[in-house]
């Protein structure tokens, strides 16, 4: 019983101490972060001041009559 508590205590504190990952943005298609990667471009920035990594699939399409 002991060994169990242990165990659960040490997945609980595991589990708390490790990030959980960036913070979603753009419609939950990019991540906050200080650098993109190579296949990610940059679109928008995040409200903690991190670029909005999107790959280019998710990002709108601009129209070439819109100005």
């Amino acid at each position: 019983m002991k060994l169990l508590w242990l165990t659960l205590t040490a997945l609980l504190l595991l589990s708390q101490l490790s990030p959980g990952g960036a913070q979603k943005c753009w419609n939950l298609h990019g991540k906050c972060r200080q650098r993109c990667s190579r296949k990610e471009r940059i679109y928008v920035y995040c409200t903690n001041n991190k670029l909005c990594c999107v790959r280019p699939k998710f990002q709108p399409r601009q129209r070439p009559w819109s100005f």
